[in-house]
């Protein structure tokens, strides 16, 4: 509820929005839809497909909200290879098993499908899981080993937009071998990208133009004195 009165939250929808319907699909499912929010910014979109809320408990304000629009329906499962596309927005980092749930979202989409999913693997709310931020690293590393080829971010949005490339049976002892040596890698990379990262980018921005550092240094001392 609270999305559909703040402005990015409802960009972020409409820009989704629009990149799965430029795919033509004829079966979407949002999973873990909530409210139905975007749910029903795809029925608008797309009137002839069907548009499945992927949802165990459904509120009651979503349910009455999709009345209008007779493409969209409550499901309480996934079922394997039944969707043109998958769109899932921050879901993954609000469950304690989130590999598992990735390679279900996965079987759902028919090879050949896309998946456009938007994670937040931080901090910034208390129902957001630690066990889940080593993924903010890693995340297109499993998403590659179950079979998903990236294919960039969906612009305006904070989604990453995959297409379902090979049908992979997942290879659990390798995954959780991966999910273990992410994990404890994490400090690590945090580490990096709090203290040696913004060092790279400044050394890059120094080869890319030699006269920024100086000038600002001038500037500096034009303004001290």
């Amino acid at each position: 509820m609270f999305i559909e009165q703040h402005s990015i939250s409802m960009g972020h929808r409409q820009e989704i929005t629009a990149a799965v319907a430029a795919l033509a699909p004829q079966r979407v499912l949002d999973f873990g839809g909530g409210f139905s929010t975007l749910a029903r910014l795809l029925a608008a979109a797309l009137p002839e497909a069907e548009i499945s809320i992927c949802e165990p408990y459904p509120p009651r304000h979503g349910i009455e909200s999709c009345k209008p629009f007779t493409n969209i329906r409550f499901v309480p499962n996934l079922t394997s290879q039944s969707v043109d596309v998958l769109v899932s927005t921050d879901v993954l980092e609000h469950v304690t098993d989130p590999l598992a749930l990735l390679a279900a979202m996965v079987d759902t989409v028919r090879p050949g499908g896309h998946l456009l999913i938007a994670n937040c693997f931080y901090p910034v709310i208390a129902c957001h899981l630690p066990c889940t931020f080593h993924l903010r690293y890693r995340f297109d590393d499993f998403c590659q080993a179950l079979g998903l080829e990236l294919l960039g971010p969906c612009e305006g949005s904070h989604a990453t937009i995959y297409l379902r490339s090979s049908v992979v049976e997942p290879d659990w002892p390798g995954l959780r071998a991966m999910e273990h040596r992410s994990q404890r890698l994490f400090a690590w990379q945090e580490w990096k990208a709090k203290h040696l990262s913004p060092w790279g980018q400044r050394a890059r921005l120094a080869v890319a133009q030699p006269l920024h550092y100086p000038r600002k240094f001038r500037n500096v001392i034009r303004l001290s004195r």
